[in-house]
């Protein structure tokens, strides 16, 4: 089970790692999957800056949870996949629930959820 968790959080984390590197790279055709657009040269930078920071932390933590088999570096992607539901939550509150408002919750639940499975894993392990 300790193996299976390592390699679902491993793909968690490439998967984050890859969106944050796609807001560097390729700012344009990322913000329009998520349906955002900058405006000017700042809008870029904000994107370049920001959502790379967010997914690529979130996804190098959980690389290096899944590599040493810690609890304690998922809290960040945790911590920052939480906040985002807790953000998507309030929107739905305040703007309505459109049906593009569910798949990414969905995504991040589902994020959120094997990080706490493998949080739960990994505390079994001795020293942890």
């Amino acid at each position: 089970m300790r193996n299976l968790m390592r390699a679902v959080v491993g793909l968690v984390g490439l998967f984050n790692i890859v969106l944050g590197l796609a807001f560097l790279l390729d700012p344009a055709q990322a913000v329009a999957r998520f349906f955002l657009t900058p405006l000017g040269t700042q809008g870029l930078a904000t994107v370049r800056a920001d959502f790379t920071a967010f997914f690529v932390t979130g996804g190098v933590f959980a690389l290096l949870g899944a590599w040493r088999e810690e609890t304690a570096p998922l809290r960040v992607p945790l911590s920052l996949l939480g906040i985002a539901i807790g953000g998507r939550v309030v929107s739905l509150v305040l703007d309505g629930a459109p049906n593009t408002a569910f798949p990414p919750i969905s995504v991040e639940a589902g994020m959120i959820a094997v990080l706490l499975l493998a949080s739960r894993t990994f505390a079994g392990r001795a020293g942890r």
